[in-house]
């Protein structure tokens, strides 16, 4: 045991999800049941590190809240501390490298390492603040699923029973007033929650970032079925997909923001455009987005956040830095934080970068030998 080690931050960057509760909720108790050493949580994210910005996290302030969604922390996802957006009095913005605050901030607390749950964005941060020599220990956080090196990621599995659920519900309406649905989810340049959610709710035509889709092969799927008597069909697209030599839909821009581009509303224009292939058929659309961030936490993914929170925690202890805690071929191990931003690679279990649906790997397959089409 690192007998260096007296007191331990954690923080929550990057959209939120299911199961972060989870783990914060597991850093504490074993920081302070099997340690003896205290916990704080910085709140908002790298915001509450450079703002300096805590609260104490004991027994009593973790207790009761692993099911719960979200954060008890809050997040934050704008605020990148080696390339933070200073207001001047004019108006205008200027951008400054920040982090030495944020560890003066930590030495002035006497915090000795910190525990970070975050995504991409948030743990190449982590890497860089362990290069100036913190401490640090990175949680993969996403509802996407695309961290590499990580078999999974929480948050994702209990994303994938309110997309399950959802379509569950879409297609009695869709059935009773035989019309073909269309249901857009998040997923950002992935397919996995389209693919694995849209396969397990039975969906008809799954749409995804790794297949670009024509929609006339859409179109003719939708009449194969109708002309076997099932006149309604459910279309699942991802936010990332992208039509054959198209690009992806982009909602909006925000300049300030860590992960500028904001993707959704390609299930609006997918509808729009099918109705007009297919006049004889009402389409209707639903976006299920930020529903699928939310809710009660799975069993899953509860016992995963702990199962990652502890081992975090004993990382730290053991005199670790800069590596990220994975789920890997049943077991909790842990790998370099360098090897986890990068370039992206397709494949199932790519190493650097995003992790991207295989168009030929297991799942994809399945899909197609149940007959769901993927617009190719």
């Amino acid at each position: 045991m690192d007998s260096k080690i007296k007191k331990i931050g954690i923080l929550t960057g990057g959209g939120d999800c299911s199961g972060l509760n989870a783990v914060i909720n597991a850093v504490t108790k074993t920081a302070i049941t099997k340690y003896g050493i205290e916990v704080i949580g910085y709140r908002r994210g790298y915001f509450g590190l450079y703002t300096n910005d805590f609260m104490k996290l004991d027994l009593k302030a973790v207790s009761g809240i692993m099911h719960q969604g979200g954060t008890m922390l809050k997040s934050s996802n704008k605020d990148n501390l080696f390339n933070y957006a200073m207001k001047n009095p004019d108006g205008t913005i200027t951008y400054k490298d920040v982090s030495d605050v944020a560890l003066e901030n930590m030495k002035r607390e006497g915090v000795d390492a910190l525990i970070v749950l975050g995504g991409d964005g948030t743990l190449t941060s982590a890497r860089d603040f362990a290069r100036m020599g913190m401490t640090v220990i990175g949680i993969p956080k996403t509802i996407d699923n695309d961290l590499p090196a990580t078999d999974v990621t929480f948050g994702y599995n209990t994303s994938l029973e309110t997309i399950t659920d959802a379509l569950d519900k879409i297609h009695t309406t869709a059935f009773s007033h035989d019309r073909v649905m269309v249901v857009e989810v998040m997923g950002r340049n992935t397919g996995w929650l389209a693919v694995e959610g849209g396969l397990a709710g039975s969906a008809d035509v799954i749409l995804i970032p790794e297949i670009p889709y024509d929609l006339e092969k859409v179109a003719e799927k939708i009449a194969e079925r109708d002309s076997s008597g099932k006149l309604f069909s459910v279309v699942v697209v991802s936010e990332g997909a992208k039509p054959k030599g198209g690009e992806i839909f982009v909602r909006e821009i925000i300049e300030d923001s860590a992960d500028s581009i904001r993707l959704g509303g390609l299930g609006a224009l997918v509808t729009k455009q099918l109705q007009e292939i297919i006049p004889s058929h009402e389409v209707r659309y639903t976006n299920l987005a930020y529903l699928q961030r939310g809710g009660i936490t799975s069993q899953f993914d509860r016992s995963l956040g702990m199962k990652f929170g502890v081992a975090a925690v004993d990382l730290v202890m053991s005199g670790e830095s800069s590596r990220m805690v994975i789920y890997k071929n049943n077991e909790i191990q842990h790998i370099p934080l360098v090897d986890v931003v990068g370039s992206g690679v397709v494949g199932e279990t790519s190493k650097g970068g995003s992790k991207f649906v295989d168009p030929n790997g297991t799942v994809v397959s399945t899909c197609k030998a149940m007959g769901i089409s993927f617009g190719d």
